[in-house]
């Protein structure tokens, strides 16, 4: 749009979003390349990426030191309940928030609205005390209740929600249908791109989650793959060819999450401040 019409201006664009999506992919080949060598290899100086043979000796040794299956079985469920848990009650909640007529849903909304804006390193404590009081520390309900509260969500579904038109829904109350048959029905089906973006980032936040479930939990088996990656150490220091083995096992499953949906994501995106959308 800057640069105007024409075949000149496309080569350049591309040309330009070209040498940024290499800037941006030359992290990751690195570490890619680094997860598939010698620990002696990779400490040996130069700028290329592979500086010996190619092996799978990092990834052998990640899996023998720890239980991946059973951390990886532990992210799986985590991740999957959380996302589950928090599509329905921020649905039902921005959708509330969008068509409700309840006394004080102004100020309900500021308040989830300013909640955004506090960090989570804050509620740490508070949360840590609350399983504690409901006698829930070291079990799989205290690493996915507190993740469930999503304000960010909220939000975002509400705004989508306000965009949908109000005159299919009195059609259907006309009908006879109930306000729950409408949200089901008619406001859910019309949310499907933003409802499948909002799940994608979800559930990439509760996989990558490190902080809480490495506080509120002790038990090996609860672990999950990044609190239980992070154990994975040498006794002579940090194993680089290790570290990027782990990092990778641990993205693989977003990576294929996100291969899978991004039609959607993209989707969402370009729609979500659409009117009548």
């Amino acid at each position: 749009m800057l640069l105007g019409h024409g075949r000149l201006p496309r080569v350049l664009a591309g040309t330009a979003l070209g040498i940024f999506a290499l800037l941006w992919l030359l992290p990751f080949v690195w570490a890619v390349a680094t997860s598939f060598q010698r620990e002696e290899d990779v400490a040996s100086p130069g700028l290329n990426p592979i500086k010996g043979v190619l092996t799978l000796d990092a990834y052998r040794q990640v899996f023998e030191r720890g239980t991946l299956p059973t951390w990886a079985f532990n992210s799986v469920l985590i991740a999957g309940l959380v996302t589950l848990l928090t599509i329905v009650v921020s649905t039902l909640a921005a959708y509330a928030f969008s068509r409700g007529t309840f006394r004080g849903r102004r100020a309900l909304l500021a308040v989830t609205v300013a909640s955004i804006m506090v960090p989570p390193q804050l509620l740490i404590v508070p949360l840590f005390q609350q399983m504690l009081t409901f006698n829930l520390v070291d079990t799989y309900w205290s690493i996915i209740l507190p993740q469930v509260v999503a304000p960010m969500m909220v939000f975002i579904l509400k705004r989508f929600f306000d965009a949908i038109p109000r005159e299919l829904e009195e059609a259907a109350r006309i009908d006879g249908a109930s306000d729950l048959r409408v949200f089901w029905s008619i406001v859910l089906p019309l949310s499907r791109p933003i409802v499948s973006a909002v799940s994608v980032f979800v559930f990439i936040g509760a996989w990558n989650n490190f902080l809480w479930p490495f506080i509120i939990t002790n038990d090996p088996d609860l672990m999950t793959l990044p609190v239980g990656l992070a154990t994975v150490k040498d006794a002579y220091g940090i194993q680089y060819a290790q570290s990027m083995a782990a990092a990778m096992l641990a993205a693989a499953p977003l990576i294929v999450v996100f291969l899978f949906f991004q039609r959607r994501i993209v989707k969402s995106v370009a729609t979500t401040g659409l009117g009548g959308t």
